[in-house]
């Protein structure tokens, strides 16, 4: 039986296990989805060593950049980003790294906000880490002007003023502020800013409305959860795995 898994630290919050266990039993596959609770990166050699079934592996938080150097290559989507979420363990056990939040953020935000619509907008991104690198490679492409928020950046959340969260309508959280058990925490910034004119998308799933969201909505802002995201970025990760129901 194969063997497939998710890495990351904490995992609590994640669907993935039971998403793909369902998968497989749909599909009459015979594999089996494990969730690897990684403190730390340097344990992903021993982690492979101990699970010589391995087939490939999805990365959360806070791995998706870290894990990149214990990789053999990275495939496309991965260096376009400059991230990794997905491992495809090939044949004769070298790694290749890909990249799937692309399309799950691309695919939602366009359906969230509407195609033609994008380009208008401008946005703030809450978060510079691996999910925040998906985020930003898509705006990039679909043509919206962003400033990427972060503790250490040019732009730290103290200096997010009514009148910058104003003129900016497309905010999205990709920090795992909120999530699960957190679920008493959200990014700082000035909700009382927020309009019916502005698109709200928090990259955080469970929750299904997380505290980020909460606030938005009772300002009026259209809001939007990670939950379809990790629908489209799992069928993707499936596709990259190449797994065949018989």
């Amino acid at each position: 039986m194969f063997l497939y898994g998710l890495i990351g630290y904490p995992l609590s919050h994640s669907f993935s296990k039971r998403y793909f266990t369902e998968k497989f039993e749909r599909e009459g596959i015979s594999a089996r989805y494990e969730l690897f609770e990684l403190p730390a990166i340097e344990g992903l050699p021993t982690l492979l060593q101990q699970n010589p079934t391995l087939k490939g592996l999805n990365v959360t938080i806070p791995h998706k950049q870290t894990v990149m150097p214990y990789l053999t290559r990275l495939a496309s989507s991965a260096e376009k980003v400059g991230a990794v979420n997905v491992i495809k363990i090939e044949p004769d056990g070298t790694l290749t790294g890909h990249n799937s939040d692309y399309t799950g953020f691309r695919t939602t935000l366009e359906a969230f906000v509407g195609k033609a619509n994008l380009p208008t907008l401008k946005a703030l991104v809450l978060g510079s880490g691996g999910a925040g690198k998906a985020v930003e490679a898509v705006l990039r492409d679909v043509g919206v002007t962003y400033s990427t928020v972060s503790r250490a950046g040019k732009l730290a959340y103290q200096d997010l003023t009514a009148d910058i969260v104003g003129e900016h309508l497309l905010i999205v959280n990709s920090t795992p502020l909120g999530m699960y058990p957190h679920i008493d925490t959200c990014p700082q910034l000035p909700y009382c800013a927020l309009t019916p004119q502005h698109f709200v998308y928090d990259l955080v799933y469970n929750p299904e409305e997380t505290l980020f969201l909460q606030q938005a909505r009772t300002q009026g802002a259209k809001t939007h959860n990670g939950l379809a995201m990790l629908y489209v970025q799992a069928e993707e990760a499936w596709r990259i795995f190449g797994i065949i129901p018989k």
